[in-house]
């Protein structure tokens, strides 16, 4: 992961407050649908890189990443500065695991975030493999405020194409708002109203579950999952659901 290539922003969008993507042209090699990239800057005289999922489905260019600036963090608010022309390092080949190749075949795919976790699944979201495999596919994000919901665009155009396939679940954690579950993740699969907007109940022999962003939010789901009998899923042990965590 740490054979560099050097890279050149093309675009950049500002989503909200603290919430930036980066659009990048570089000479990487090809990826999977899931997996990270190293993106890196030169500080002083220290290269200093972080993984970022990329946003972008594997056919498509340029790459892109979505994230949250840190604004005591020795990178991201020098990447949410940089604009159009301006150079950066990734690496040459993505890695991570976090892809359908570790999913198990069933009826249903849940895929649950929180904040810029959501870019990993667009990428995932805008491949074939997810609507050939699953007869119904729920995306759950969960956010502070509405003005964090990123990408509306890009998942209604999804949902348009795949139509009954697809189930768009938003969460806001601190506001209320019309059409949208109010309360953190973890307590609307708690008390059931989770399954009910999106129509679709979780149990061990229908669904498969892909869990990414805050470490609190999938310590908590791990819990409730693994009380209902689903089990994380291993390479030599097949379960329910995989993780990839943020922070």
């Amino acid at each position: 992961m740490n054979d560099w290539v050097m890279g050149r922003v093309t675009a950049k969008k500002q989503w909200g407050k603290g919430l930036f993507s980066l659009q990048i042209d570089a000479p990487v090699e090809a990826f999977k649908a899931g997996q990270y990239t190293k993106v890196a800057l030169d500080i002083g005289d220290e290269r200093v890189g972080r993984p970022y999922s990329l946003v972008n489905a594997p056919d498509e260019r340029p790459l892109e990443i979505y994230f949250n600036e840190v604004p005591e963090g020795p990178l991201t608010p020098r990447l949410s500065d940089l604009n159009a022309g301006d150079r950066l390092w990734l690496s040459s080949k993505a890695g991570g695991i976090f892809t359908l190749d570790n999913v198990m075949p069933r009826r249903h795919l849940w895929l649950l975030a929180t904040g810029t976790a959501l870019g990993v699944y667009l990428s995932i979201l805008k491949t074939d493999e997810p609507w050939e495999r699953f007869e119904q596919v729920v995306l759950v994000h969960g956010v502070r405020t509405a003005d964090e919901l990123a990408y509306r665009d890009t998942i209604d155009a999804i949902s348009e194409a795949r139509g009954s396939g697809f189930r768009f679940v938003p969460s806001l954690s601190r506001e209320r708002r019309d059409g949208m579950l109010c309360g953190r993740v973890t307590s609307l699969l708690e008390t059931g109203d989770l399954e009910a907007r999106a129509g679709v109940r979780i149990d061990p022999d229908d669904s498969h579950l892909m869990l990414c962003g805050n470490s609190e939010m999938i310590k908590d789901v791990r819990v409730l999952l693994e009380a209902r009998g689903l089990r994380r899923h291993r390479r030599h042990d097949p379960g329910h659901y995989t993780t990839e965590q943020y922070h």
